[in-house]
């Protein structure tokens, strides 16, 4: 028991000596939430240039993986495939993708509201309850308002919904940061 407590102990000492990374993560997520408050079509191309960049790399691994380990080759043949051509998509068109990423996610976001609110139905009507049909309703109306939401105010309520996101989480982590920062060694 005594050892489980100095692992505990060190941990949290190792954890909290690391006080300044979270800082940093929670400044950069500040200054990225402002941007996009201030700037988004700016920042939203850089951000999806980013993306495309790391989407290609991704495929390129993919596929480097590929000839290294053989197992479920045709995900990974795939995978690299769709990274590579989404990548270099990205890159090539930014202020394409720039609207095209932000409403594809929120379209993937309507219809997954649509998908869990007909199954919280179903189990409702299996024994589910009062509660479970409630929500499936709900789930259903908001997954209907976002697949019905125009690309280009979709994309505007993503990046501001980013933003809102990013200065929050921000604030978090400063805060948090010098709370570990005062945290006992």
């Amino acid at each position: 028991m005594a050892t489980a407590e100095v692992t505990v102990e060190r941990t949290g000492g190792f954890v909290s000596s690391l006080w300044w990374i979270v800082l940093l993560q929670g400044i950069a997520a500040i200054i990225l939430g402002l941007l996009l408050i201030t700037n988004p079509a700016t920042t939203l191309e850089t951000l999806i240039i980013f993306l495309g960049v790391w989407w290609l790399i991704g495929g390129v691994f993919d596929l480097v993986r590929l000839f290294v380990d053989r197992t479920q080759w045709g995900w990974k043949l795939a995978s690299g495939i769709i990274g590579i051509l989404a990548g270099l998509a990205i890159i090539r068109h930014p202020m394409w993708a720039s609207v095209i990423v932000p409403a594809s996610l929120v379209w993937l976001l309507g219809f997954g509201g649509i998908a869990i609110g007909i199954i919280s139905i179903v189990m409702a009507f299996q024994g589910g309850g009062w509660g479970s049909a409630i929500m499936g309703v709900i789930s259903i109306v908001f997954g209907v308002l976002l697949v019905g939401v125009s690309p280009v105010i979709a994309a505007q309520t993503v990046v501001l919904l980013a933003a809102i996101w990013a200065l929050i989480g921000g604030v978090i982590a400063v805060v948090y940061a010098f709370r570990l920062r005062s945290a006992p060694i």
